[in-house]
């Protein structure tokens, strides 16, 4: 008996074109979700010989601390359209607003008794916070990093390909631009060694603040660089990047040590007087504390 090979009729065919149309782009939105989902709750990796804990929670996206001699701790919350604000973190974990209707709220530093801040957005003051009274200094565009030291207060914009360097004189009021036509710049420190260092994120790269205007770039490669902050250990930079963010330290000889990964958009790092450090997650809305081991401690 003869058996006749039948071929699917057209409609079938169509039909079967169709599902695959639509299974495959689900498949591949599934597994790109996936992925994301994957890097947004991966855990934080620390290094060896290092760990962390979560130290505060609910901490809308956190940005710069600055510790208080009383054991608390102030935090800028990097919200926009004047949802931002300042609190202070008590040591018992009790919060009290310092200063609200903020917008984009993100370099702050200790001065004189109190404290400056700045608003990453166009046109806005730079002020200053002392004794619960809030006083206007200077404005700017899109102010991030601050630095103070002596008479001169240093400012630095993130705005791409137009931002500024500023030095600011408490004794007279007086507002110098240092350079222009940054990209990205976001933090500026001084280091250990006396070299005066900024960030331009967009570039990767840190430069050295120099005399002759030349600002050589000492570190490049870097994935979002945003937060600087020297001390015995060496740099310590924060990548501000959304996803598998890492906080690294560059050591004295120039080694480059990855001491927390997987982080979402950290922000800024500061030394406690229990030998510890505080690291804002801002992307996570949290603050951690970061404990280094036995062994780190000792060397130090």
């Amino acid at each position: 008996m003869n058996k006749t090979l039948q071929t699917p009729y057209p409609a079938q065919t169509s039909t079967r074109r169709y599902t695959l149309m639509l299974i495959v782009p689900a498949v591949v939105l599934l597994a790109t979700a996936g992925f994301f989902a994957w890097q947004n709750f991966y855990p934080v990796q620390a290094n060896e010989g290092w760990r962390y804990q979560v130290l505060h929670e609910d901490v809308p996206k956190a940005a710069s601390m600055v510790p208080a001699s009383d054991g608390s701790l102030v935090v800028s919350q990097e919200l926009r359209d004047g949802k931002g604000s300042i609190v202070r973190i008590l040591a018992d974990g009790k919060r009290e607003t310092v200063v609200q209707g903020l917008s984009k709220p993100d370099g702050m530093i200790a001065a004189r008794g109190g404290w400056v801040f700045s608003q990453e957005i166009e046109g806005a003051m730079v002020s200053f916070l002392k004794d619960g009274q809030v006083t206007s200094l200077f404005k700017g565009a899109d102010v991030q990093g601050l630095w103070n030291e002596g008479d001169d207060l240093y400012a630095i914009e993130d705005r791409k390909g137009d931002g500024r360097l500023l030095r600011y004189h408490w004794s007279d009021g007086k507002l110098t631009v240092l350079r222009e036509g940054l990209s990205e710049t976001e933090s500026i420190t001084r280091c250990t060694d006396g070299r005066m260092l900024y960030t331009e994120k967009e570039k990767g790269v840190v430069h050295q603040l120099t005399e002759d205007g030349r600002d050589p770039v000492v570190l490049s490669n870097l994935n979002q660089p945003t937060f600087l902050m020297c001390d015995q250990r060496g740099l310590w930079i924060s990548e501000d990047a959304t996803h598998r963010a890492r906080l690294l330290l560059i050591e004295a000889d120039g080694k480059r040590r990855t001491i927390l990964s997987f982080l979402k958009a950290p922000q800024s790092i500061v030394p406690t007087d229990r030998g510890t450090y505080l690291l804002a997650e801002g992307g996570r809305n949290r603050i951690l504390e970061l404990v280094p081991g036995q062994d780190d401690q000792a060397a130090k």
